[in-house]
């Protein structure tokens, strides 16, 4: 017997739409492998649309006070708190994540965010006002940038919204987000309930699939394009938007380096990078995937990971055991498989290595060692549950083979000397060093990296800058 599927919908002008032309994709829940949902597979028509409804509410939200724009995140951030059970329940939908992990880990960092650039919303400001010419003052303008087409990822498709949003809409920005075409659930939501807070047009909406995204960022309105996603869609939209010159910000692949030197806690590090590493399904750009370990510990420490990789678990979203769910689709669960099936015959899988189970996309925590920097499996992103471990003879060394990969968006250095951890941070080409810890997040602080890993911050007030422009306003004091 066929279960009916339930149907999602743009959300446009302040208005839920299907698709101008009727088509849909399905969503599939990652722990089932089962659809429960369709969504618009948005083109053209629907891209203009969304568009024309944030141009066209942009001067009026551009033109309203701080403290108005403010008050409205503030109400979004009270909203989602208030409806955190319905925005868990669509993400685990979308995910398959754990519920627990989901209220304990996702909603309160999202509700924190929202309020953070509420603050920020007041915080509009020049650098300076003076005269540097005699007769003349100086003011600097900073004004937000106009509509915004974002795309975000679906690893964490509700608090990457957030991410978009929240900094866009404080500046005076209005939106059209595109949630991933496998995890549309919870952000169409989200646009239930920004929809009931803000004027209508500021928020908006669009489902669909790679092509959608592209025809979002080739639009002619939009004057930023956001992203966070890989390397090949980053270098896509850098492309797509150079043709009339928009601003770019992405934020896209890791490969974080996790530098444990001799002299660590090696218990406390191995419990703290496992779930690093794990969490999520290791589904995470800034995941601790990449061990680095001194050659003095390296065994100790590759028999205690590999246990405690035995000893985590993954299963159904209402399992309180399990630190992480399936892989979020069929296509990501088979690069993870081939990643294993190609490791060169020097590696050596320390613990996992195989799919858990026939139905969903959960694979095992996997640990593999006996690598060397040039492999495949250290110069690429994974995104799945699977930390390798190589060894490495003294700080130089870790340094060169910690840097010695495309992407540079996060890093940790695992030791009880002070002195050498920040040299280590000083030398690690990383957006973010951590140091005897790895993965915590802060709305204050800024999120981003080098290289191949993008450019542009996310969170903190270098975030929020980003969707701000700056004018030079210059006036004669003798008029």
């Amino acid at each position: 017997m066929s279960t009916e599927l339930r149907r999602l919908r743009n959300y446009i002008g302040g208005e839920f739409r299907d698709a101008a032309d009727g088509r849909t994709t399905e969503v599939v829940n990652p722990a089932t492998g089962e659809a429960y949902a369709t969504a618009p597979l948005s083109g053209q028509a629907d891209v203009d649309a969304a568009m024309a409804a944030a141009a066209e509410a942009f001067p009026g939200w551009r033109d309203t006070t701080p403290a108005e724009r403010q008050k409205a995140l503030l109400k979004i951030a009270d909203a989602v708190e208030e409806r955190a059970e319905e925005l868990i329940a669509a993400e685990v939908e979308n995910t398959g994540k754990p519920v627990g992990l989901t209220r304990t880990e996702e909603i309160p960092p999202m509700v924190d965010q929202i309020r953070f650039f509420a603050g920020a919303a007041r915080m509009l400001e020049g650098r300076s006002a003076g005269e540097y010419m005699e007769g003349l003052t100086s003011i600097v303008r900073r004004e937000p940038v106009g509509v915004c087409a974002q795309v975000a990822p679906w690893n964490y498709p509700m608090m990457m919204a957030v991410w978009k949003f929240a900094p866009a809409i404080a500046a005076g920005n209005t939106v059209v987000l595109k949630p991933s075409d496998t995890t549309p659930a919870s952000t169409v939501l989200l646009a239930e309930i920004l929809g009931s807070i803000l004027p209508k047009g500021v928020f908006n909406v669009i489902c669909g699939d790679r092509d959608t995204g592209r025809t979002m960022v080739e639009h002619p309105t939009p004057a930023m394009a956001s992203i966070t996603g890989s390397v090949r869609a980053g270098m896509s939209v850098a492309e797509s938007a150079s043709k009339d010159l928009k601003r770019v910000h992405l934020e896209l692949g890791g490969k974080a380096p996790v530098v444990v030197f001799e002299d660590t806690d090696i218990p406390k590090a191995v419990e703290d990078i496992s779930v690093a590493g794990f969490f999520n399904a290791g589904q995470d750009c800034t995941a601790a995937t990449r061990v680095l370990v001194h050659e003095s510990i390296h065994d100790e420490f590759v028999s205690a990971l590999a246990k405690a990789a035995a000893e985590t678990k993954t299963g159904m979203p209402d399992d309180e055991d399990v630190l992480f769910g399936p892989l979020n689709n069929p296509n990501q669960l088979q690069q993870v498989e081939g990643f294993i099936e190609r490791l060169p015959a020097h590696a050596r899988v320390e613990a996992g290595g195989q799919r858990v189970g026939d139905k969903g996309f959960f694979y095992a925590p996997t640990v593999v060692s006996g690598l060397t920097q040039d492999d495949e499996i250290i110069q690429k992103e994974v995104f799945g549950p699977v930390i390798t471990v190589q060894s490495f003879t003294d700080e130089d060394q870790a340094v060169e083979y910690a840097n010695g990969v495309e992407y540079a968006l996060a890093s940790s250095v695992w030791t009880k000397d002070h002195s050498r951890a920040m040299r280590m941070s000083k030398k690690l080409d990383f957006g973010c060093v951590w140091i005897n810890t790895h993965i915590p997040l802060v709305a204050e602080m800024p999120h981003g990296g080098f290289k191949k890993s993008g450019y542009g911050k996310d969170l903190s007030a270098y975030g929020f800058d980003d969707y701000t422009r700056i004018k030079h306003v210059m006036t004669s004091l003798d008029a």
